[in-house]
């Protein structure tokens, strides 16, 4: 009997190397069937365990974040070079005080390699100035501020 080349991911060194597989394939500009078929395999394989040992929802994308640069040993400063964005707005949106903006979700679900949907939920933000707003998709922009003094 043939052995199969991929199984249901048992592990985390599993899962990371199952995910460098699946973006080496996605990369590799091939497009044959079989390429396709085991991008296709891989990434209902991830899926799965990402359903399964992910527990998204029960965190605020800040928390969120905050565990996948403890699980992946980086530091704050790294984050600097992932998203291209200030230290200073790393800082601010590390601490609740500035909102994740749609560029920013969308690189940190491709570095992750999660959906983009774990980062773009509704959470509070701790920044005086933001605190009477319901969440951090309203951020404190001049406009928004300009609105919110005039209602």
């Amino acid at each position: 009997m043939e052995t199969l080349k991929y199984k249901v991911i048992t592990g985390k060194s599993q899962y990371r190397a199952y995910c460098n597989t699946l973006e080496q394939l996605v990369f590799s500009g091939l497009e044959d069937r079989n390429t396709k078929d085991e991008i296709a395999l891989l990434t209902l394989l991830i899926e799965k365990w990402d359903a399964d040992h992910n527990t998204f929802s029960e965190l605020t994308p800040v928390q969120l974040l905050h565990s996948l640069i403890k699980d992946n040993n980086l530091k704050a400063k790294d984050l600097v070079g992932i998203l291209d964005i200030s230290k200073g707005y790393v800082s601010d949106i590390l601490n609740c005080r500035k909102g994740l903006s749609k560029e920013v979700i969308r690189k940190l679900a491709e570095h992750f390699k999660v959906s983009q949907e774990a980062f773009n939920r509704p959470y509070k933000l701790t920044f005086p100035k933001n605190s009477r707003l319901k969440n951090a998709s309203v951020m404190n922009t001049t406009k928004e501020l300009a609105r919110l003094k005039r209602a």
